[in-house]
């Protein structure tokens, strides 16, 4: 903690709310998102600060072993042997110095020494300077080697763990790999879904350039819009009135998979916080039933204030395991289910950088296993001629495709469904296999898989 403490504390400035943070996520192995939303809750920034620091801390996130691996040529005794804040600012100074053009290198030195100095002893203090002062003499010499192999180049040209790219690789060849981690580290669109029990999409895009916003019609969801400038759409008089929902493309289409119609009888396996849920409840017009599950208590509450905020009174809540749903409910008794399966979650790394550093190949194998258990279960609760949507975030095929094909090679009632709208039909038309693999550089959206299966005896 700084010496400094109690009264006359200088206020904390963006780079030292960064620093902070990204100290905590790697030390505590912290959500970066949740710690992020506190600091800055605590520190009242300027709105133009709050940014800075947001930049910084999903930016260093997302370039960590790109900026390590540079940093490791400057820092004699080597990064690792540095206490955890002092990494952290290096890195992020390191992260201005390479990726934000508008920071004059010169600025980005002397606050970094001025924190060293607040937070350390002159040693600290000088070293830093040192560091950053040699990498701007050296600044020519932040260049890859020529002639890495294509797995480790990309994985440093791009930020991802080198396991992960040589995956990428073998499914998606060196290309395809290459473009993955070249979407995941873009700033995510901003697209919301239009809540149309209350109103439809062109009388909303209407509101919205007439406020001012820029906005467009999504070519993926009938009811998305995309944002294309208009700041936090959560905090717009439509989202609090319910008329639109902050979601992103591909999650919209999965409701829109399930094909749901008034008087339906719907069960939403794992459904928090209830997007996905709240968008189906929409589609039938509120007319029917949705049994939404979750296997946690307080994300339960989640799902109730989305459908209350949004004005839905066909949800209703229920915790529990969703292997056991099958055991709650007659066999047969739902028109239509939707299992959005726990996964690895690596089609969302764009929203989520720490992701890429936290996972690995085994936490793969151990959630495809669960996934093949739940499909299995909740499957004997669809009724003939019902449909059963599965739907991931993530680009792995052994939680996908094999895990699709595997379902239905030991349940031989079930296939493939027919298509549900004319969205679906040109999305299925681009794939092979029985679901459709949304890849984040397909429509920059999140990388998602979708398969709709029905229940034919």
């Amino acid at each position: 903690m700084s010496p400094h403490q109690g009264q006359g504390k200088p206020r904390t400035s963006a780079r030292e709310l960064a620093m902070d943070v990204l100290t905590r996520v790697e030390q505590e192995g912290a959500y970066s998102n949740l710690q992020l939303n506190a600091a800055l809750q605590r520190a009242s920034l300027s709105r133009e600060d709050s940014g800075l620091a947001t930049e910084l801390v999903y930016g260093t996130i997302s370039r960590l072993n790109t900026l390590d691996y540079f940093l490791e040529r400057f820092v004699a005794k080597g990064l690792k042997k540095l206490q955890p804040w002092v990494r952290s600012l290096l890195r992020l100074s390191l992260y201005q110095m390479m990726y934000l053009d508008r920071i004059p290198p010169h600025a980005v030195v002397n606050e970094a020494v001025n924190l060293a100095k607040r937070r350390g002893h002159q040693g600290i203090s000088g070293m830093v300077n040192g560091v950053l002062r040699n990498i701007l003499r050296n600044r020519k010499e932040l260049v890859l080697p020529h002639d890495l192999p294509a797995a480790e180049r990309i994985a440093l040209a791009h930020s991802h763990p080198q396991w992960m790219v040589e995956r990428w690789i073998s499914q998606y060849g060196e290309e395809g790999a290459e473009a993955i981690c070249r979407a995941n580290n873009e700033p995510p669109s901003v697209s919301v879904r239009v809540n149309t029990t209350m109103i439809s999409r062109d009388q909303m895009l209407a509101e919205m350039k007439e406020a001012g916003f820029e906005a467009v019609p999504s070519d993926l969801s009938p009811e998305g819009i995309l944002v294309l400038s208009g700041g936090n759409m959560a905090l717009t008089e439509w989202y609090r009135e319910g008329q639109i929902s902050v979601q992103d493309e591909s999650s919209m289409l999965v409701g829109g998979a399930v094909g749901p119609a008034p008087g339906m009888k719907v069960l939403d396996c794992c459904a928090a916080p209830g997007g996905k849920t709240a968008h189906m409840a929409e589609l039938m017009q509120d007319q029917g039933e949705i049994i939404a599950n979750d296997l946690h208590e307080h994300k339960r509450s989640l799902i109730g204030e989305q459908a209350e905020r949004l004005g839905l009174d066909s949800i209703h809540t229920v915790t529990g395991n969703a292997l056991e749903l099958a055991g709650q409910y007659p066999a047969g008794s739902f028109d239509r289910i939707l299992l959005d399966a726990p996964c690895s979650g690596l089609g969302v790394i764009r929203r989520k950088p720490d992701l890429k550093w936290t996972k690995t190949a085994g936490d793969i194998s151990e959630i495809a296993s669960l996934q093949r258990k739940l499909l299995d279960s909740v499957s004997a609760l669809l009724r003939v001629g019902g449909i059963l949507v599965y739907s991931t975030c993530t680009i792995d095929p052994e939680e996908n495709e094999r895990t699709v094909q595997h379902f239905l090679q030991t349940h031989p009632g079930f296939g493939i469904a027919e298509d549900s709208s004319e969205e679906w039909g040109k999305l299925r038309s681009t794939g092979q296999g029985a679901g459709v693999q949304i890849l984040p550089q397909d429509y920059h959206s999140d990388g998602f898989y979708i398969a709709r299966l029905q229940r034919f005896f």
